[in-house]
């Protein structure tokens, strides 16, 4: 029962620092706001918890100094800890927070739960690394792309970056006229973004086009 306390612990840190992170978070009853619910069902939670972890320090106690006068006490306390696990469960419905299985298993090799966090956070720069090399690489090829058929058809090539400089110029409007609203058009918004990206097709297209003809 040493070891308990510590994965106990360890656990209850694990289970605020997800639901610190928003996850799963649920409406409340009677008009309260789903942060306050999430707030007071984690709050609960943890209490039985504690009080769990409180229950397992005095039932080592007894085990390690039994002897027969100890005996109802002992079973008092078993008692009790069953109860309180049963509380927790039934706490725990209303506190729906996940936590990965990665964190689960750290807690009961005894390591840090925070070492998921680093993981995940190094895994995320390595990808983000990596996308942002094909986006240069992107970059690089269009812009040798269009140095090159610039010294092949330098009409067509001009045409089409006028094309795109009134793509951009009607966007960038549209965009301005957007963020004059007082409390914002998230419609306006997608209309812009679907004019832009049908001015950039069709800009495209003229240019595929005259570059066949």
């Amino acid at each position: 029962m040493d070891g308990a306390a510590p994965n106990a612990s360890a656990v209850a840190a694990a289970v605020a620092t997800a639901a610190a992170t928003g996850n799963g978070v649920q409406a409340g009853a009677g008009g309260e706001r789903p942060e306050d619910a999430s707030k007071q069902n984690l709050a609960q939670v943890t209490g039985s918890i504690q009080k769990t972890l409180g229950l397992l320090h005095q039932l080592n106690l007894n085990v390690s100094s039994f002897s027969s006068a100890s005996q109802l006490p002992l079973l008092q306390r078993l008692n009790a800890l069953v109860a309180e696990l049963d509380t927790m469960q039934k706490l725990a419905e209303g506190c729906n927070i996940q936590v990965p299985m990665e964190v689960v298993n750290l807690i009961d090799d005894g390591k840090n739960p925070d070492e998921f966090t680093r993981d995940v956070l190094n895994s995320c720069i390595a990808k983000n690394q990596v996308t942002k090399g094909k986006t240069d690489a992107f970059k690089s090829l269009r812009k040798h792309l269009l140095e090159e058929l610039e010294q092949a058809f330098p009409d067509d090539v001009e045409a089409y970056r006028e094309i795109r400089a009134t793509s951009a110029a009607e966007s960038k409007r549209l965009a301005q006229s957007q963020n004059a609203l007082p409390n914002g058009d998230v419609k306006g918004v997608q209309v812009a973004l679907l004019v832009s990206c049908d001015q950039e097709c069709i800009a495209y297209n003229m240019w595929v086009m005259s570059c066949h003809i």
